[in-house]
């Protein structure tokens, strides 16, 4: 636990989670909660914030635990091996790789950004990176097999499927196109004084 005891550490982590955007969030969110005291008056407002606790409470240990497996899989993959297979110079079978990759990825936002976040900084290219999270949204097996089959069926969720199979290698090819430079921070790494 030597890391607690580093000054630049510490002040990188609070800055990293109580930067700008978590202070435009907490104001929004300050003014939707004073609306809704307005409006629909205090019994609602606790009936939200309690709810809001509930899905809170709900969500952490999903968040820790797929956050704890990303940080494995960064320590275990080796960023040659990532490089090499959906990297700058991988071409189309990065982006087939990186598809596959999200089609298969089970779990919410949480496990799949963690592990997007994980490739980002073991090599992946922005195309590749594109193409992984596209797929995860638009072809996941899980979403498939737990909500299209079941209240759609079968041939309905095979249609989708197919329909939506270039969407993410358009998406990375988009990405690999554009003009644009994506930086990514690799914070542990990081060794600014």
């Amino acid at each position: 636990m030597e890391f607690l005891k580093d000054r630049h550490w510490r002040k990188t982590v609070i800055k990293d989670a109580f930067g700008r955007s978590f202070f435009g969030f907490l104001l929004f969110a300050v003014i939707a909660g004073v609306f809704c005291w307005w409006f629909k008056g205090p019994e609602i407002f606790f009936d939200t914030i309690n709810g809001d606790i509930d899905l809170i409470l709900r969500s952490l240990p999903r968040i820790a635990v797929a956050l704890s497996i990303a940080g494995l899989i960064w320590v275990m993959l080796p960023r040659d091996r990532v490089s090499a297979l959906v990297g700058e110079n991988s071409g189309m079978k990065g982006l087939l790789v990186a598809t596959l990759a999200g089609t298969i990825t089970p779990g919410g936002p949480s496990s799949a950004y963690a592990l997007l976040g994980v490739l980002a900084v073991s090599g992946a290219d922005r195309g590749a990176l594109i193409a992984y999270i596209t797929a995860w949204a638009t072809l996941g097996m899980q979403r498939i097999l737990l909500w299209d089959v079941p209240f759609m069926g079968e041939e309905f969720a095979i249609f989708r499927f197919v329909v939506g199979m270039p969407l993410p290698i358009i998406a990375g090819l988009i990405a690999r196109a554009l003009p644009l430079t994506l930086k990514i921070v690799d914070t542990a790494t990081d060794t600014k004084p």
